[in-house]
């Protein structure tokens, strides 16, 4: 049983992370090394929540201006599709081309949406040496996309995922990508979304995430755009060196284009992950 004594170190930080939040200094986190910088890509990760702006207003230029403002070499969206019915994809890619320089991953897809349950990934330069689109367990609709890229610094596998509203789903979740997450090449991996999950140390359904894509650095709220207090959205990196910075990308744009800001990570390329196993409990590659 879990004594007061022992409920005052979680209360001190959770107080801690309050205050800061409330001063809205959270706003970024960086690496203690730092690559050289000749290995380094920008990847993002944004909810677009449907191109409806805090206005209420449906102006799907306004995300595309918001893309071309963070101008990442990869970006994951979260909410790019129509949910129901007919599911059609909610962006312009033709104008995305052009003015932001960005192509969609492709995919195989029954539906004219532009995604995977609103999931798209979005790339600049490079190829693409595999797409696997995957169905997350929950009562919800839910699923995630892991995508094997070359970039121009080098390889890298990205898992971008928007999982679901319930913490025991959320779970099941996060045990479906990380039984996904094991390259075979052995590639570095970015693990990015929208995770819906606000909750820190052994409450948090991401908490097995730790081993293997941790430590699990202090979170950056996102949500909801105006006032960001819930850090719903995340981007984490295997190895523990791959991430050089995470940082909210707050605009004037930005706030008034989604309900929540976007997330932007500097990879470092070349890091490598000898030190840092994937461990046997269940995971494989893939």
């Amino acid at each position: 049983m879990q004594t007061r004594r022992d409920k005052k170190p979680a209360v001190h930080r959770f107080g801690t992370l309050l205050a800061s939040t409330l001063r809205q200094d959270r706003k970024s986190y960086t690496a203690s090394v730092q690559s050289d910088g000749e290995a380094r890509a920008l990847i993002a990760s944004y909810n677009i929540h449907k191109g409806v702006g805090r206005d209420r207003r449906f102006d799907p230029h306004r995300t595309l201006m918001v893309i071309n403002e963070i101008k990442p070499d990869v970006i994951a969206l979260q909410e790019a599709d129509r949910r129901f019915g007919d599911r059609a994809g909610l962006l312009d890619l033709n104008m995305l081309r052009r003015e932001c320089g960005l192509i969609p991953v492709p995919l195989e897809l029954s539906q004219g949406g532009h995604g995977w349950h609103g999931n798209v990934i979005l790339y600049r330069q490079g190829s693409v040496t595999g797409a696997h689109q995957l169905d997350l367990p929950g009562l919800e609709p839910r699923g995630a996309l892991v995508v094997d890229l070359d970039l121009p610094p080098g390889p890298l596998r990205i898992i971008a995922a928007h999982l679901g509203l319930l913490r025991r789903c959320r779970a099941r979740q996060v045990a479906t990508l990380l039984s996904y997450a094991e390259p075979e090449d052995g590639r570095p991996v970015l693990l990015l979304g929208d995770f819906n999950e606000w909750r820190l140390g052994d409450k948090s359904a991401l908490q097995r995430l730790a081993p293997y894509f941790g430590p699990l650095h202090t979170p950056i709220p996102s949500f909801p755009a105006r006032f960001p207090i819930l850090a719903l959205d995340r981007v984490l990196g295997y190895p523990h060196n791959l991430i050089s910075s995470v940082a909210l990308h707050d605009t004037p744009l930005a706030r008034v284009t989604s309900d929540h800001l976007p997330l932007k990570a500097l990879i470092d390329l070349s890091a490598r992950g000898s030190d840092q196993a994937w461990g046997s409990d269940g995971l494989a590659a893939a």
